[in-house]
């Protein structure tokens, strides 16, 4: 089995993955991790032993327990509803380190979750032929191999890594700042739905097997992607994020900007094809007048803006406003109709893929989406504090003067 899934293989003697000139270290980047000060490494292929995740750099002393990472890798679990793939995974998540009596120590925390539902057989035709707009044909041309079975590391299970960490990094912003980052389904086949963003509730989005929170266009939407994968088809969708209560001062100019990060987080995501934040696209058709965001200052003592046009940053920083962004995703590209396509020795040929598939990703994307977001706005908060918040605020330049004790309830915890 190994040899025919790695076929092509050839050994090489050795790998050099960083060099140092003159004190400067040179890295090499495979592409499985994220982060600078919270970082994030995945593992795993779809068909292995298992997936999974290091996280290094979480705080010590943060309570954390398994059952609540098992909490965020439920909602991400195939076999879910009839609208997702029908493959059954318990996706019991093992801490292998980092944490001892449900309390971080500050070393890096490894997770697993063994998978034990692969039916590799289902592959032996795509072994050969290319998946129309899968990464099959793109792995092998970088890397000349591929595990075959279920996609590898271009699998949807490789997000199990990433939910496992976010849900770490979710308690992490919910201890400093009680921030509250929650996703949903707004659109699917051209329906849209209607939700109220300041109001909306997790039981809200958990209330239907789509995932929206708009009753009603979740009817609809539940009825579309039935429709497409009665017929062996699949459909995209978008999926929309909301941050609330973010910290202040997140982001950094001029390549680390916080909506870049995000951008570049949610498109690592399997089946992204693009990414909006607050008026997004739709923005570049108005006046300067008409888009700007008005400040006013709160009853509270804080600037804040009478609309939310820039979805919660400006200048690459958060404003502290609701962070607004929309996702959108392809059509799962496997699918059980014929397509032409190429074998890897060249020759025309049609391919009718078997396998265990959602008719549409948006749904289980939802906790992954929660999870990126979790992880760019932790790492992003770990380097603002260490930046940012060593020396006293109290001569802050700003007339926001809530700002200058954002983060004082942990000195006070210190």
């Amino acid at each position: 089995m190994a040899s025919a899934m790695m076929r092509g293989a050839k050994p090489i003697a050795s790998s050099r993955v960083s060099r140092s000139t003159r004190g400067v270290t040179v890295r090499a980047n495979a592409g499985s991790n994220y982060g600078v000060m919270f970082r994030v490494s995945t593992f795993g292929e779809s068909h292995g032993k298992g997936v999974g995740c290091v996280i290094d750099g979480v705080p010590p002393r943060l309570v954390i327990t398994e059952e609540e990472i098992q909490a965020e890798l439920d909602r991400r679990k195939p076999g879910q509803s009839i609208i997702t793939t029908p493959r059954k995974e318990d996706d019991t998540a093992e801490i292998l380190s980092g944490v001892v009596d449900n309390v971080t120590i500050g070393s890096p925390i490894a997770i697993l979750v063994r998978n034990k539902n692969q039916r590799s057989q289902d592959y032996k035709e795509m072994s050969t032929a290319y998946r129309p707009s899968h990464a099959d044909a793109t792995y092998d041309f970088k890397y000349g191999i591929r595990a075959i079975a279920g996609g590898g590391r271009s699998s949807a299970r490789e997000a199990i890594g990433r939910c496992a960490a976010g849900a770490i990094a979710k308690k992490i912003l919910k201890v400093v700042a009680n921030t509250e980052i929650l996703a949903y389904v707004s659109s699917v086949r051209g329906i849209h739905s209607n939700v109220d963003q300041a109001n909306f509730t997790l039981e809200d989005v958990e209330s239907n097997i789509v995932r929206c929170p708009d009753q009603e266009a979740a009817v609809k939407m539940i009825d579309a992607i039935n429709e497409v994968r009665t017929k062996g088809d699949s459909c995209g969708g978008e999926v929309t994020c909301v941050v609330r209560r973010c910290p202040k001062g997140l982001g950094s100019p001029v390549f680390s900007k916080l909506d870049a990060e995000l951008a570049k987080a949610m498109l690592s995501l399997p089946a992204t094809k693009g990414f909006e934040i607050g008026s997004g696209f739709s923005g570049s058709a108005m006046k300067g007048s008409e888009h700007n965001d008005p400040f006013y200052m709160s009853e509270e003592g804080e600037v804040r803006t009478s609309s939310n046009r820039s979805g919660g940053i400006q200048g690459g920083i958060s404003n502290g406003e609701d962070i607004v962004i929309k996702i959108a995703f392809k059509p799962t590209s496997t699918i059980g109709i014929n397509q032409k396509t190429v074998d890897r020795e060249g020759n025309d040929t049609e391919l009718r893929a078997r396998g265990r598939h959602d008719p549409c990703v948006v749904p289980r994307a939802v906790p992954m989406v929660e999870s990126m977001v979790a992880i760019v706005l932790v790492d992003q908060l770990l380097q603002h504090y260490g930046q940012c918040e060593l020396l006293s605020r109290t001569d802050s330049a700003t007339p926001d003067k809530k700002v200058n004790h954002q983060f004082e309830h942990l000195n006070a915890m210190n």
